[in-house]
């Protein structure tokens, strides 16, 4: 089992540590919906070290990059960042990722800490043809997720950027709780705005330290894995293992919107096939009309009990009180309003399919 940088802090804050990807990461401090309520409302820090980053460079850097990831890379300009994902061979997924542009010639690529392997595996095959410069740094970096509407503000004070003006999805790389050339980045999973932040693992103790000396007048707290999850889903953002596998398409996906045929890639022309065609199935948000907590793996049942799919994501929404959850049905059940039922143990619930995301500011 690994540990991150801060495994040390984390357990003397009393953290229910568990194993996850291969790390010992802590799920909970308080508990779960004390620390959601945290980062929808104030902000919170996720320990989110054991993510995966590469390192991509060279005149071919772009031309690898495009050929691997489903979005339009040549779109992103130094201080941009991307979401796409790694299309495989057979009409799935093989990860998805975070693609920044951090000089000419020069690419981070973040990737999910279960994957790393499978991903740098995956991209090498394809870099025969390239020849990019490729570095695998994930052992020697750390990340951590400063999280929610009072992020900015509560940050502010560590650096000399106006962190008001780095917008979604746009980084910096500056000054940052005394360390220099940290990667400031307007990106998280938590739909409650807010940074991550990138450094080296020798110096995340000490950013660290001066992200909870700065944040303590606006009642920061370190938050668990187990919030991050509650906090996506209301999000509906696909989580990889759960919602998105080696199996599912990007447009039964709904990801669709990064996947552009505006270049060739791996799979793009079975994809464009599939595209043109209509999907047999979606992957389809929903919400329980009753009390009831939907989980991964549970049955999702007709009106005559006929088993039409399966839970990929469910929890009980912190925000909302109510049940919530994602799954891929037939597409004749995906319209928004259309009624299907959720085998919870022996009883089955009616749900309703919904619009994303679950939670709206």
């Amino acid at each position: 089992m690994k540990n991150t940088a801060l495994t040390a802090i984390h357990e003397s804050l009393g953290a229910k540590m568990v194993p996850f990807a291969g790390y010992n990461m802590p799920v909970s401090y308080e508990g779960v919906n004390i620390e959601h309520e945290t980062v929808r409302k104030g902000v919170g820090v996720f320990d989110v070290s054991h993510m995966g980053e590469f390192l991509i460079s060279g005149p071919n850097a772009l031309a690898l990059i495009q050929k691997v990831t489903s979005n339009d890379a040549s779109k992103l300009s130094i201080g941009k960042a991307q979401y796409s994902c790694f299309p495989n061979e057979t009409g799935g997924i093989v990860d998805d990722l975070i693609v920044y542009q951090i000089k000419d010639e020069q690419y981070l690529l973040v990737v999910n800490a279960s994957n790393i392997d499978k991903d740098w595996s995956h991209i090498t095959k394809y870099n025969k043809e390239f020849n990019a410069d490729m570095r695998n740094i994930s052992e020697g970096y750390s990340l951590l997720a400063i999280q929610g509407p009072k992020a900015v503000e509560a940050m502010q004070s560590l650096t000399s950027i106006d962190l008001s003006e780095i917008k979604f999805y746009n980084f910096k790389v500056a000054d940052f709780a005394g360390i220099e050339h940290v990667i400031i980045s307007a990106t998280g999973y938590t739909g409650s705005g807010g940074f991550e932040i990138y450094c080296k693992n020798e110096e995340v103790k000490q950013v660290w330290d001066n992200v909870f000396e700065a944040g303590a007048k606006f009642g920061i707290k370190p938050i668990g894995l187990a919030a991050r999850d509650t906090l996506r889903l209301e999000m509906g953002y696909c989580l990889y293992g759960n919602d998105i596998n080696d199996t599912t398409s990007p447009f039964e996906a709904g990801l669709g919107w990064i996947t552009k045929f505006t270049k060739e890639f791996v799979n793009s022309k079975a994809l464009s096939e599939e595209k043109k065609h209509g999907l047999k199935r979606k992957l389809v948000a929903f919400e329980l009309d009753e009390r009831g907590i939907p989980r991964h793996d549970y049955d999702i049942v007709d009106g005559q009990g006929n088993s039409i799919g399966i839970v990929t994501s469910g929890t009980m929404s912190p925000s909302l009180g109510k049940g919530i959850g994602l799954g891929y049905v037939p597409k004749v059940f995906s319209e928004i309003g259309s009624k299907i039922n959720i085998q919870v143990r022996k009883k089955s619930i009616p749900a309703t399919v919904v619009k994303l995301p679950f939670y709206k500011v």
